[in-house]
């Protein structure tokens, strides 16, 4: 029961990781995704990970976006990707360990900021205050918390500011005459 929330969290992090990679995917390629199709995969994939103690799998915006700029565009891609990895690991694994950390760090920081495509950070600070006071708030709780608090109150939140904004119809009933 500890583990619950946490679990739960991890398992919806993971739904929305692999279904923005989707997303981002078919902008790329200008193709059509089937959301229903990647998450029972995605939970096959998690169950068969888990049976033999491996850790939650999710679909990955930048290798995706990596492959996608390649020239990958089928399934097939990503299946030569996979491959090419699990070829590069075996050989140059006991390589990776000679590697300098901030140069490792410096590419993951370039790849996050191009996948959070700054140019359209104006756009989105002049939007819904709420909105941008959202962002900004999971932002500094994913640096300061945790992946997983940020992502609770991240959905939490917007939920609570989306339900807030919905406009209400009137109700087509009256009160009966009594």
């Amino acid at each position: 029961m500890e583990l619950l929330p946490s679990a739960i969290i991890i398992a919806f992090l993971a739904g929305v990781e692999s279904l923005l990679s989707a997303m981002v995917a078919d902008r790329m390629i200008s193709g059509h995704h089937r959301p229903n199709a990647e998450l029972v995969a995605q939970g096959a994939a998690n169950i068969g990970s888990a049976l033999f103690g491996g850790m939650p799998a999710t679909g990955a915006i930048a290798r995706t976006a990596t492959n996608i700029r390649a020239g990958g565009k089928t399934p097939v891609a990503s299946l030569v990707h996979a491959v090419t990895i699990l070829l590069v690991m075996l050989v140059a694994s006991a390589l990776v360990g000679y590697m300098a950390m901030p140069a490792l760090a410096g590419l993951l920081i370039l790849t996050a900021l191009n996948m959070s495509e700054p140019h359209k950070w104006r756009g989105y600070i002049a939007g819904r205050k709420s909105d941008a006071f959202l962002m900004g708030l999971t932002m500094a709780l994913t640096v300061l918390a945790d992946l997983t608090v940020a992502i609770g109150v991240g959905v939490a939140l917007g939920l609570a500011f989306r339900l807030q904004r919905r406009t209400n119809p009137e109700a087509d009933w009256s009160e009966p005459d009594r």
